[in-house]
Parts: C-alpha cells; structure tokens; sequence
C-alpha cells in the first residue's frame, strides 16, 4: 500500500477507536458515583464542603508538581477569575447536594445546565435563542416542574417544596452552565491554566462557604483526624484527577455533541447506583420529569 494511502488508513482507524468514547464513559462513571464516596466521609464526620477543600488542595498540589509554571500562565489571564468563582459554586453546590438529597433527584435538577446555557448565551454572548432552543427551555422547565413538584400540588406552591438539596442542585446547574459559557469566551486561555483555575476556585469557594456556614451554624466543625475520611478523600482525588484527564482525551478527539451526549451516561450511572444502594427512590413524576428534562439536554446535544 502506498505511503498515502497507509496513512489515511491510520487516520481513518485513530477515528473510529472507541478509546476517547470509553475515556467520557470513564469521566461520568466517575461523577456519577462521586456521591458515594461524599456520603462515607460525611458519615466519618467530613463536612462536603471541607471534603471538597480537602480533595482539591490534593489535585492542586499535584497539578503543581507536574507544572510548576502553571501559575505565571494562570496569572496572565485575569478572566480566569470568573471562571474560578462559576467552577467553584458549581462543584460547592453539586457535591453538597449529593451528600445530603435524594441523588436522583439531585442529579436530574443539575442537568438543567443545557436550558441555563440557552439564557447565558444570550445575555453573555449575544447568541439570540433560536425558536428551538426556546422549545428546549420550556420542554426543560416542564421537567423541573413535575420533579419538584408533589402530584395533587398546586404551581403556586412550587418555591415552597424546595429543598436545601434542590436548591443547591438547581445552582449547582446554573454555575455548571455559567462555566462553559466562561471556557467558550476564554477558549484562546492554555487548557491546564483553565483547569487550574477551575480547581483552585473549588477549593477556595469551598473553604469560605465552610467558613461562612461555620459561623451560621448549618456547617460542622472540621473533625479530628480519621482515616476513614482522610483514606477516602486521597482515593477520590486521585480518581478525580483520572476523570478530569480521562475528560480532556475524550472530549478532544470527538465532537461536542458526541461528547455531550456520552457525559448524559452520568445520569444513568447516577440513578442505578443509588437506587441499588437506597439513596434515592424513583417515583413515576421523578421518572417523567427526568425524561423532559434529559430530552432536552439530548436534542440541545444532537443540535451540536
């Protein structure tokens, strides 16, 4: 074969391998189950939010270690702040949720993100919604209704049924949506120095709300040592660090909607996981509010 034709053979087998599918698949098993390992350092006496201090000190210390000069980069870019303060609110909220709400539930509100991006972009961006992304928004909203409110309820008393766990949820989606807004404008911003604003803003938004709650008395103390916490803590930051990386190969090699699409799996890992484990309990409005909204995430995915 000639040398020409040797190469586009490679090229065509580069793209169809399936590594950077496995790769996201790999990313959202790990999110998707991320809330076990919060639930076991919360039962050993970890708040979430000193968990996700903890965890993403560890990743920061060692993304410095493999890049020392990551931080001249990071400093060159004051618009990573933003995205460091929507990062960490994101993940702050999220794996607060997580711990203490019906996961389902938790992880069906998050996935609004898609119908939040609409608005962003809008205001952000200047990108007018187009009739069917307004049709994605309602078909999304719709959702949200029937997860959050009980059958028999009437709308008006939809505010009242929220949880502390919905909340945190529904801005965990909104600053989730906030954040690739953010990467979209600083796309020209080296990849590592956005990651690592994005987890030095978890850890410090983690550390001021600890702090903040500590003084209104909703947030423990942090404990005494253990190795329950201490042992778990190391192993998720790890896994983390491997689902972030696993993230960067996938979504690099593939298109965006392909990737969007793949990362709805943590929903699905999400939902089986704590249904197995009795952490959630699936109600037929939850199912077909969830179906809405993860319908709208999907057609805002394939649109891509």
């Amino acid at each position: 074969m000639p040398a020409p034709a040797l190469r586009a053979g490679a090229s065509f087998l580069f793209m169809q391998s399936p590594l950077p599918v496995f790769a996201l698949l790999f990313n959202a098993f790990v999110w998707g189950l991320a809330w076990w390992p919060f639930r076991v350092m919360h039962g050993a006496g970890l708040h979430p939010l000193w968990a996700t201090a903890t965890m993403y000190a560890l990743v920061l210390l060692g993304l410095l270690a493999l890049r020392p000069g990551i931080l001249a980069q990071v400093r060159q870019h004051p618009g990573l702040w933003l995205l460091a303060l929507a990062s960490g609110f994101n993940n702050v909220a999220f794996n607060w949720a997580v711990t203490v709400g019906d996961v389902v539930r938790v992880i069906l509100l998050f996935y609004l993100m898609p119908a939040w991006a609409v608005l962003l972009a809008w205001r952000i961006l200047g990108e007018r919604p187009t009739p069917m992304a307004l049709a994605r928004l309602v078909l999304a909203f719709a959702g949200v209704v029937l997860v959050l409110l009980p059958e028999g309820t009437s709308p008006a008393r939809l505010l009242q049924n929220l949880s502390m766990a919905d909340g945190l949820a529904l801005m965990g989606g909104f600053m989730f949506a906030l954040v690739n807004v953010t990467v979209r404008r600083l796309h020209a911003v080296p990849g590592q120095a956005r990651m690592f604003a994005m987890f030095g803003g978890c850890m410090l938004m983690a550390l001021l709300a600890g702090f903040v709650g500590l003084q209104f008395g909703v947030v423990e103390a942090f404990p005494a040592f253990n190795a329950t916490w201490a042992v778990t803590a190391l192993l998720l930051s790890g896994v983390l660090m491997l689902g972030n990386w696993a993230l960067q190969f996938g979504a690099s090699r593939l298109k965006a909607g392909t990737t969007a699409v793949v990362m709805l799996s943590e929903v699905v890992f999400a939902s089986v996981s704590s249904v197995l484990l009795s952490a959630s309990q699936l109600e037929a409005r939850t199912v077909l509010g969830g179906s809405l909204i993860l319908l709208a995430a999907l057609l805002a995915s394939l649109r891509r």
